[in-house]
């Protein structure tokens, strides 16, 4: 089954990848605590939909980033030595420091992160980890379980 949802384009890039999801605020600062090149495991203790889980490549949705003022300077960082998602899903709006993580990583390093926000709280309940995440350049989200 497919269920197509609309967000707005924050980063653009087209990507097919599978849905990591978190229901709750996603702390960049705690979550890269073990970011190495081409690896990263959440550390976020509190967390429990992503603690131990592998974050590098997959199609992380969530409602929003929380945390320090650093969290975009980690996405950053992150994408700098690969072990960054392979792109943002948000059902909120994205917040600045997000915002500005994913764009200077699209900007300043070769692993881009498409990143879409305003998907909808629908589009939270909907996706579950695993699921295949198709993101097209308008902003259009396939999911397909």
């Amino acid at each position: 089954m497919e269920r197509i949802f609309k967000g707005r384009v924050v980063v653009p890039g087209e990507v097919t990848l599978k849905a990591l999801v978190s229901h709750g605020g996603f702390n960049t600062l705690a979550s890269f605590k073990d970011c190495k090149e081409g690896k990263n495991t959440c550390t976020d203790q509190n967390n429990p939909d992503l603690y131990g889980k592998s974050t590098v490549g997959v199609a992380l949705c969530l409602p929003q980033t929380i945390g320090s003022t650093t969290g975009g300077m980690v996405l950053y960082n992150a994408a700098v030595i690969g072990c960054n998602p392979g792109a943002l899903l948000f059902s909120n709006t994205i917040d600045s420091l997000a915002a500005a993580g994913a764009i200077l990583a699209s900007v300043w390093t070769p692993n881009n992160i498409p990143t879409v926000d305003e998907l909808g709280q629908e589009f939270l309940d909907y996706v579950k980890d695993g699921m295949t995440i198709e993101i097209r350049a308008n902003g259009e989200v396939i999911v397909t379980d």
